[in-house]
């Protein structure tokens, strides 16, 4: 009954709702008539283990980066083929090979957030880092993957390699201090230069928008929001850090055919042309493999059979765009 809604909304263009602004086309580049950008939120095991809805959230966690690793390789075919950038909202610790812990203590280096309770987790009791196995990309492949970052890297697709904090933290003011963020964001920086990425463009894990002020000190200038299903136009938040606002996620429902999924995206991608808004779809690696195999080629060609009419691009590049032409 929920997704039966979701496409009775869909038919009657209340979802993704679309923004109005008189001087619009100042947001899309000359030529174009709409700005697509897909972004990748890369966790592995860090996103589930704190999951207060499941009984063994560290054993899902694990499952779900299992299941990114079988995806991403077909993924980053699929782009390759049909040159769709990603966006890769990367995980920090994602970039080692290993890590261990010394006197009891891993990562001493990384500011703890204090125990809280929020929409989606519970952290309670024991240490941020609990989960963390200590181990190498051999024996723990869920915690590491220095291995798919640098397969991303030497696609010949230009894809982007974002951040999404060292370990998936709440951002939120209310729970993370400035200290605690600094630290994480540092350790994103460090092991983002030791492969000579700079990392501009960011999203807060969980959609927890937070230390706003702390993305323009470490140079950041996007990140994404979730408040709701839009087609439109980015924000400028200050200092030249904008606002990427999502328009949908790519998810495969069992009661959509795969005929309903590819048209619903395609038709949204649509609606961005008619209205000359940009269109931001997010995902996670970790979906249905379904989704990668029979949907996203057919997604992915009709995007790029409209390449002539959506300048499809990264965050980074798209900030590029906007503060060069000083909006």
């Amino acid at each position: 009954m929920k997704n039966l809604r979701k496409k009775l909304k869909f038919a009657l263009n209340l979802d993704p709702k679309v923004e109005k602004l008189k001087d619009k086309q100042k947001y899309i580049p000359e030529g174009y008539k709409s700005v697509l950008i897909i972004y990748a939120d890369f966790e592995q095991a860090w996103a589930w283990r704190f999951s207060k809805s499941i009984d063994d959230p560290v054993k899902i966690a694990e499952k779900h980066a299992s299941a990114e690793r079988k995806n991403i390789p077909t993924i980053l075919d699929v782009c390759s083929e049909f040159n769709i950038p990603i966006t890769w909202a990367t995980v920090g610790h994602l970039f080692l090979n290993t890590c261990n812990r010394k006197n009891g203590i891993i990562h001493e280096d990384v500011k703890r957030l204090n125990y809280f309770e929020n929409d989606f987790w519970r952290y309670n009791k024991g240490d941020w880092f609990d989960s963390d196995p200590a181990g190498n990309t051999k024996t723990n492949p869920e915690w590491y993957c220095p291995d798919l970052i640098e397969m991303i890297l030497s696609s010949k697709t230009k894809h982007e390699i974002g951040c999404h904090t060292f370990s998936h933290i709440d951002c939120t003011d209310k729970y993370c201090t400035p200290m605690v963020f600094d630290s994480e964001i540092n350790k994103c920086k460090e092991l983002a230069l030791g492969k000579g990425i700079y990392l501009k463009s960011f999203v807060h894990p969980a959609h927890t928008i937070g230390n706003l002020d702390g993305l323009i000190k470490h140079g950041f200038t996007s990140f994404r929001t979730d408040y709701d299903n839009i087609l439109g136009y980015p924000n400028n938040y200050k200092n030249k850090l904008w606002e990427f606002k999502s328009t949908w996620e790519f998810v495969c429902f069992n009661d959509w055919s795969i005929k309903y999924h590819i048209y619903r995206y395609s038709e949204i991608l649509n609606r961005a042309i008619r209205n000359n808004t940009n269109c931001v779809f997010w995902f996670h690696p970790s979906v249905n493999p379904k989704f990668i195999c029979e949907i996203m080629p057919t997604l992915f060609r009709y995007f790029n059979d409209n390449a002539d009419k959506v300048f499809i691009t990264t965050a980074k590049e798209y900030s590029e765009f906007l503060n060069t032409n000083g909006l």
